[in-house]
């Protein structure tokens, strides 16, 4: 009978990984062998979800909905909601343009049953981060309302071309939302749309945004401490995959070169379109800038959107930054370690009796350790085994020449 009680558990214990278990001594009492696994693992779970061969979006546009809500100014989140927000915040924006440099991004706010956008939709990240720095001293006031901030993104979204990755980023610290109408029919009008809703609570799970997401697609979470909460905010870098219903489209795009560059003094001397509408701003009849190769406007920074003629204004730099999301590189075999090779092809660490695990490139046949492995994957994007293999890369370029 007592046998029969201890192999019992609870409901709440049956989906919890119990990875003391899994920690066990080798033969000289060591525990090394053991983390090393688990840490290997984890380490590839996240890279290991995407679906193999999946193609991802170049052209993402996201707004992000914060909540400035009386409850963003709780203090479970040190020093506050809020401010442990905008601090994160910061650094997914960075990273954000970096991983997606011809994405845009805007931000809008919800408090007092209302919604107020404080960014458009830009390519320049170093508004989207002055905006938010500015809501530092904004005043939390009433309830947020989801529906509202909604409606007031989706007027955006709704008219951006087929080929366009549409997604919106809530930020959720209340546990209530004042909404106007029936939320049930502008979830039904996200999905409608192709608009994908991720939700980020900071509270607990609201059925409201769970049901929000898994409608349309998106993604659901509730923070434990900063530290969750950063992970499920870098979830967020990486486009989702491309929508299999869209069909293939063309996407016209300049190439600016520099103003100074310009053959016409009166054309490097331009008034900038960044600028344009600002008369108080001293920098706007400055030289540096570059021009629209189609109506020679000038603007200040790349990627941009010509506000003159609406081209799609990038550098080769971007552009060869966000293709490989379009043809990922194939993830890694693992094998079993052999003693052979000795070394990890990429870093040239040597492999001792702890690494059980390598990890083969099945065009290359080269093998790597855990860590090139993920950094291939997560920032390289290139195997460096294929790089240097004259007879992949002459492969490589006949199929790139047949496919044009």
């Amino acid at each position: 009978m007592a046998e029969e009680e201890e192999e019992k558990e609870y409901r709440w214990e049956t989906g919890y990984e119990k990875t003391w278990e899994a920690i066990k001594e080798d033969d000289q009492g060591l525990l090394e062998a053991s983390v090393a696994d688990i840490i290997h693992k984890a380490k590839r779970k996240r890279m290991l979800e995407r679906k193999e061969g999946s193609r991802l979006g170049m052209m993402r546009h996201l707004y992000i909905i914060l909540d400035c809500s009386e409850s963003m100014t709780n203090q479970d989140l040190k020093p506050t909601r809020f401010l442990c927000s905008l601090k994160l915040l910061e650094d997914f924006i960075d990273e954000f343009f970096y991983q997606n440099p011809i994405s845009q991004m805007g931000i809008i706010i919800t408090r007092n049953k209302r919604a107020e956008k404080i960014t458009d939709l830009t390519g320049n990240s170093k508004k989207a981060l002055k905006d938010l720095k500015n809501l530092q001293q904004t005043a939390f006031t009433g309830e947020p309302s989801l529906q509202n901030s909604l409606e007031l993104a989706s007027k955006t979204l709704k008219m951006l071309p087929s080929h366009a990755s549409k997604e919106i980023l809530i930020i959720m610290g209340s546990l209530t939302t004042c909404d106007p109408g029936d939320i049930g029919e502008t979830i039904q009008s996200m999905k409608t749309d192709g608009v994908r809703c991720s939700v980020i609570g900071l509270a607990a799970e609201l059925n409201i945004c769970k049901i929000l997401a898994v409608s349309t697609g998106g993604e659901h979470g509730v923070v434990l401490d900063d530290k969750h909460f950063k992970e499920q905010l870098t979830a967020h870098v990486d486009p989702p995959p491309a929508a299999l219903r869209l069909d293939a489209a063309l996407v016209k795009m300049g190439f600016p070169h520099h103003a100074l560059q310009a053959s016409t003094t009166e054309l490097s001397i331009a008034v900038c379109m960044c600028h344009a509408d600002k008369p108080d701003e001293s920098h706007r009849f400055t030289n540096p800038g570059y021009l629209c190769p189609q109506c020679l406007s000038k603007h200040c920074e790349l990627p941009v959107e010509c506000r003159a003629c609406g081209l799609t204004l990038v550098s080769a730099p971007h552009l060869a930054r966000s293709y490989h999301y379009l043809f990922p590189i194939q993830h890694f075999k693992e094998v079993q370690y052999e003693g052979s090779p000795a070394n990890c092809y990429a870093c040239q660490k040597v492999f001792v009796d702890i690494d059980k695990k390598v990890y083969l490139c099945e065009k290359c046949k080269r093998i790597f350790c855990v860590d090139c492995e993920i950094f291939i994957h997560e920032s390289l994007h290139t195997c460096p085994g294929c790089a240097t293999n004259p007879e992949i890369i002459f492969q490589s370029n006949s199929k790139s020449n047949n496919s044009k």
